[in-house]
C-alpha cells in the first residue's frame, strides 16, 4: 500500500496501518527494505522489460524497443522531479482528482523529512520506479511502428493527463477512490489497467502494422525474452512486497502470494495453450507468469496463498482468452499483447481483490460495516473509473501530439526497421 506521509493515519477499508501510524519516526529496516525493493522495481524495466520486449519484435527494430524503455526512464524521472510526484501525493487540487504543486521540484523534500518510518526520499523514489514502468509497458502496444519523437511526447503527456491523477485517486490520502475504500494494494488500477488500457487505445489510432494480421511476425529472439521474463519476476518481490512500505509480515505475504499467483499463471496459461494447439511453447508460460502477476498486484497485500493460487490460474486462462480474441477476433494489432495481459488481468485481480480479502485466508478483512457484495462494487466503480479515464486521455494526448509530430513512421521506415530509420543502428548482425 502506497502512502505518502499525509496518508499514514488513514484506515483503508479495515486495513489497519500500525507502522505507519505513529509519529514520523525513522525504522532502518524498513528503510533497508524499501531501498532494495526500489532497486527490484527499476530492475525490472532497466533491463528486464527491455530485454522481455525486446526479444519479442523483429530483429531490425530490437534496438528501437531498448531505447524506448531506456529513454522513458530518463524523461519521467525528470518529470517527476518537476511536477509527477507533487500532483500524485500532494494535498489534493480539486474534489480528490489531482494533487496541487506544493511539491514541485521536490520542495521541501530533505534529509531529514520522513514518510511513515522511511525517509521521504526513498519514498520519493520509490514512486518513481512504478511512474517509470507504466508508460514503458504502453510500448508493447506500438511497438515497430511509433516514432520515437512522437513516443517520447506521448510519454510525457500521458504521464501528466492519466498516470499522476489516477495514483492521486488510489494512492494519495484524500484521492477520491482510497476515501470510498478502494482496495489497490500495489498498482491493479493505477499501473496495470492504465497501461493496459493506453496500450490498445494506441494501438487503435496508430493503426496495424503493415501486413499484420496475414504476415507472421515471430519473435525474434526467445532466449532475450525469456531472460527479461525472468528478471520481471524477481523484480515483482519489489513492486508488490515493497508496496507495503515496512519490513515484516505484511511484505513477506504480499511475496508470498505474488510468486505463487505467477507460478499459477505460468502453469495455466500453459494448460491452455497445450489443449488448444498441441504443444506448450516458451512464449506463453512466461506470458502466463506476466498474467499471474499483473493480476495478484492488487491483491497481493489483502489475500492469502489459497487466494492467490485461484487468481493466479484465472489469469493465465482469463489473459490467454482475451489475447486470442483481440488478435484472432478483432484483430486489433496491440504488438506484444499488453491489453489482454496487464489490462485484463489488472481488472480481473481489482475485482476478486473483493472476494479473496475475506475468503480463502484474506488476510486483511473489510471493515465492519463493508460486506463482500459492496466491497465488489467499490472496486468495479474504480475500475471502471479508470479505464474511462485513461482511455479518454489517451486518445486526446495521441490527437493533440499528432499536431505536431507524425504519430507513425512511414511506410518505407517500418519495412527498414526503427533501428536504422530512427536511430541509425543495428541491433543485430547480418
Amino acid at each position: 500500500m502506497k502512502n505518502s506521509g499525509k496518508l499514514l493515519s488513514v484506515s483503508l477499508a479495515g486495513l489497519a496501518l500500525p507502522a505507519l501510524a505513529e509519529a514520523q519516526t525513522i525504522d532502518s529496516g524498513d528503510t533497508a527494505w524499501l531501498m532494495t525493493a526500489t532497486a527490484l522495481v527499476l530492475f525490472m524495466t532497466l533491463p528486464g522489460l527491455a530485454l522481455f520486449y525486446g526479444g519479442l519484435v523483429r530483429s531490425k527494430n530490437v534496438l528501437s524497443v531498448l531505447m524506448q524503455c531506456f529513454a522513458i526512464c530518463c524523461v519521467i524521472s525528470i518529470l517527476w522531479l518537476v511536477v509527477g510526484y507533487s500532483m500524485a501525493f500532494s494535498d489534493t487540487a480539486a474534489a480528490g482528482l489531482v494533487g496541487n504543486l506544493s511539491k514541485a521540484f521536490l520542495a521541501g523534500v530533505g534529509v531529514d523529512t520522513a514518510s511513515g518510518s522511511i525517509p521521504e526520499s526513498v519514498f520519493v523514489m520509490f514512486q518513481l520506479t512504478f511512474a517509470i514502468i507504466t508508460p514503458a509497458l504502453i510500448v508493447g502496444g506500438f511497438a515497430e511502428r511509433m516514432r520515437f519523437s512522437a513516443m517520447l511526447l506521448f510519454s510525457v503527456g500521458w504521464a501528466i493527463v492519466v498516470y499522476f491523477p489516477v495514483a492521486h485517486w488510489v494512492w494519495a490520502a484524500d484521492g477520491w477512490l482510497l476515501e470510498r475504500g478502494f482496495r489497490d494494494f500495489a498498482g491493479g488500477a493505477v499501473v496495470h489497467v492504465n497501461a493496459g488500457v493506453g496500450a490498445l487505445v494506441a494501438a487503435l489510432v496508430l493503426r496495424n502494422r503493415r501486413g499484420f494480421p496475414d504476415e507472421a511476425m515471430p519473435p525474434h529472439n526467445l532466449t532475450m525474452t525469456v531472460a527479461g521474463a525472468s528478471m520481471l519476476w524477481v523484480g515483482w518481490f519489489g513492486f508488490n512486497g515493497g508496496s507495503a512500505l515496512v519490513s515484516g509480515g505484511a511484505a513477506g505475504m504480499a511475496i508470498l502470494v505474488t510468486h505463487i499467483s505467477a507460478a499459477a499463471g505460468s502453469l495455466a496459461w500453459m494448460g491452455m495453450e497445450w489443449a488448444r494447439f498441441g504443444k506448450p511453447s516458451v512464449l506463453g508460460i512466461v506470458t502466463g507468469m506476466v498474467a499471474g502477476l499483473g493480476t495478484i498486484t492488487p491483491a497481493s497485500g489483502f489475500v492469502g496463498p489459497v487466494g492467490a493460487l485461484i487468481i493466479g490460474l484465472s489469469a493465465g486462462v482469463v489473459c490467454f482468452l482475451a489475447t486470442q480474441f483481440i488478435k484472432r477476433k478483432l484483430k486489433i494489432d496491440d504488438s506484444l499483447d499488453v491489453f489482454p495481459v496487464h489490462g485484463v488481468g489488472g481488472f480481473l485481480g481489482l475485482l476478486l481483490t473483493a472476494v479473496f480479502s475475506v475468503w480463502a485466508g484474506g488476510v486483511v478483512p473489510f471493515a465492519d460495516d463493508q460486506t463482500m457484495g459492496g466491497q465488489f462494487l467499490v472496486q468495479l466503480t474504480g475500475a471502471v473509473a479508470t479505464v474511462a479515464w485513461c482511455a479518454i486521455g489517451t486518445f486526446v494526448v495521441l490527437k493533440l501530439i499528432g499536431f505536431v509530430v507524425p504519430l507513425r513512421v512511414d511506410e518505407d521506415d517500418e519495412r527498414q526497421g526503427l533501428d536504422l530509420a530512427q536511430h541509425e543502428e543495428r541491433g543485430y548482425i547480418l
